[in-house]
């Protein structure tokens, strides 16, 4: 739910047009968001939180403590693509047409690494279940080629290095933690290799977590030469978490990632990194 920052963003981006990107890397929310705007369903990102996501058929502890999920990915994904799917054929078009890439991020149970996937029309509803399915939250384990895969915000929630490493020089981060945010250890980090007992790895990366999240903020704060980052981030006081389904918190989220979207697209082409 902190995503619903980062779909006010692209609303903005999408809604003025603005698309000056080679490649898009999305990371859970993140890459659901893409796909909308690449798709130029301006309204879809927050339209599905206020339907969907929002309400406790998508989100509920009790049914979380009677042993099923806190977030039953599932029923969403069931339900959207029946009453509100994503335009797939324009978003391929568009890559290939633009030769623009587009790579969905996800997280290997097996070895705890990144997963950088390349979509099809086939695969991508598919490929972006598996990059929103927080374990834990999400009890199921899903498959990707007999692999077994979860969310790819464990091996890599900023996947900016890996922009890099692809060749990037001008890159936009969109954030959902404040600029300022230090990501800490889990209180139950202690027993993921209880949790996770036949994927070691798997365990062990999602301990490691909080080292990889702030090894990618250093490299936002401190760029390699010839490298431009800008980073587009929520401000301190905006409360969305990751389970939250007020409307109105939500809402103002949204609004604030649509305003601060506008100002990125005024200032664009300046030079001057934007943080």
């Amino acid at each position: 739910m902190r995503g619903v920052f980062a779909a006010g963003v692209l609303n903005a981006f999408g809604s003025e047009a603005f698309d000056p990107f080679d490649i898009y890397i999305g990371v859970s929310a993140g890459a659901c968001n893409l796909a909308s705007h690449l798709a130029g369903q301006n309204d879809r990102n927050f339209d599905i939180i206020e339907r969907y996501s929002s309400t406790p058929r998508f989100i509920s502890f009790g049914r979380f403590l009677r042993g099923g999920h806190l977030m039953d990915l599932d029923w969403l994904w069931d339900i959207t693509i029946s009453e509100y799917r994503l335009d797939l054929k324009k978003i391929f078009d568009k890559i290939k047409k633009r030769n623009k890439e587009y790579i969905v991020v996800a997280t290997s149970m097996e070895t705890g690494g990144g997963l950088y996937l390349q979509p099809d029309e086939k695969t991508l509803e598919h490929y972006l279940k598996v990059s929103s399915s927080l374990p834990i939250l999400y009890r199921n384990i899903l498959e990707i080629n007999s692999e077994k895969v979860t969310d790819g915000g464990v091996a890599d929630s900023i996947p900016v290095i890996e922009a890099y490493r692809r060749g990037a020089t001008d890159i936009t981060v969109i954030r959902t933690r404040p600029s300022d945010y230090v990501k800490k250890r889990s209180r139950i980090s202690f027993l993921y290799p209880l949790m996770f007992r036949k994927y070691p790895q798997f365990a062990r990366a999602m301990k490691n977590r909080p080292v990889v999240y702030m090894e990618a903020v250093r490299f936002i704060k401190n760029p390699p030469a010839g490298v431009r980052i800008s980073e587009i981030a929520p401000p301190p006081d905006i409360p969305a978490g990751r389970v939250t389904t007020d409307l109105k918190v939500l809402n103002a989220a949204y609004q604030s990632g649509r305003e601060q979207g506008k100002r990125f697209i005024d200032a664009y082409g300046d030079g001057v990194p934007r943080h």
